[in-house]
């Protein structure tokens, strides 16, 4: 079955039953828009004149002049970036609030716990987190196959640069740090005991065979499995102290850091938090401005992280409050000296 069919029997069956207001790719509308480009260049190619032209074109007789393709262009880069944009949003806003509910602080952990005494809300959060996987999956996928057959069609390169633009404005899908921690909350899921507890066999479905996580190789990875010809990797090694994340943050570029090596990079304490950074903070990667203010706390990594090497969690910790003592004792010390006008 060609992905075209597939995705629409995707929307059919799952979107319009759990995500009926989020948005998704036009992926028919725009494929429409390419065809009605490639018959336009091959009745250009065949010398047809200009009425016949604009009788098999309609209204998009002008797009297809070049290779760049202004008119088309406008249309189909706009909407779909448009589309992107909603995507990543909405899959941003449902994972967060999933993740919530599985990671509550405060009050809302004792309501959590006693709810829990009566309602089993883990195969419903589980199922979730497996409609989102897809959601951002097949969107991802069917805006990858719209600008390959765009950049086929017009023999351009202008798709591939349209993906890079995605990544620079942090609405590329498959890189979104929700998507990591997505795939951590999965397999904290399936590390936790009620992997025996799924009625059927929920919890042994295979759907966790999607995700897997090796802290003991040279460079511990979290690594999820779209299809057999489609995989991604994403290093759960720090790019500063190239150490495994702890207390891992991603910034809004989406690249990831320990919390202190985030405050390090900044100029700020870690007792001040990455959010505190200055807003001409560059990332230490990309060198991108103004990424840390949008800073997310991955806490279903940190979890994960935790569970799987808890003598190294417990050595980062205790290095991380000895740090953080000297720095409040430098800073208070810094604090009264100026107050003392000294």
């Amino acid at each position: 079955m060609k992905f075209g069919a597939t995705y629409e029997e995707y929307l059919r069956v799952e979107q319009d039953k759990y995500l009926g207001q989020c948005s998704r790719v036009e992926y028919k509308r725009l494929k429409k828009v390419l065809k009605k480009c490639r018959v336009g260049r091959s009745l250009q190619a065949d010398g047809t004149n200009g009425d016949e032209q604009q009788q098999g074109n309609d209204e998009y007789s002008d797009d297809c002049e070049c290779n760049s393709c202004t008119l088309c262009d406008e249309m189909f880069f706009t909407e779909l970036n448009k589309e992107a944009s909603e995507i990543a949003g909405c899959f941003r806003s449902r994972v967060q609030r999933l993740l919530h509910l599985h990671v509550p602080s405060g009050i809302q952990r004792y309501i959590w716990r006693f709810r829990q005494c009566f309602i089993d809300d883990q195969q419903i959060m589980v199922q979730e987190g497996r409609m989102l996987l897809n959601y951002v999956t097949m969107n991802a996928i069917a805006i990858r196959k719209i600008l390959k057959k765009y950049d086929k069609i017009h023999g351009s390169v202008s798709g591939r640069d349209f993906k890079s633009k995605m990544q620079t404005e942090h609405i590329e899908l498959l890189q979104s740090p929700w998507l990591i921690e997505l795939g951590a909350f999965h397999l904290n899921c399936d590390d936790s005991d009620t992997d025996e507890l799924g009625a059927g066999g929920f919890f042994k479905n295979g759907f966790f065979k999607n995700f897997s996580c090796d802290l003991t190789g040279a460079q511990p990875l979290l690594t999820m499995t779209i299809s057999e010809t489609l995989k991604y990797e994403y290093s759960l090694t720090c790019p500063i102290c190239l150490e495994t994340l702890f207390n891992p943050y991603a910034l809004s570029c989406g690249h990831l850091f320990c919390k202190a090596c985030a405050c390090g990079a900044a100029s700020v304490y870690i007792f001040q938090g990455v959010k505190s950074a200055p807003l001409d903070a560059k990332c230490p990667v990309c060198r991108a401005v103004g990424v840390f203010g949008r800073a997310v706390h991955m806490t279903e990594l940190e979890l994960l992280l935790k569970r799987r090497d808890k003598d190294y969690w417990r050595q980062r910790l205790h290095e991380e409050r000895t740090t953080m003592v000297k720095q409040s004792k430098e800073y208070w010390d810094s604090q009264a000296m100026l107050s003392l006008g000294i």
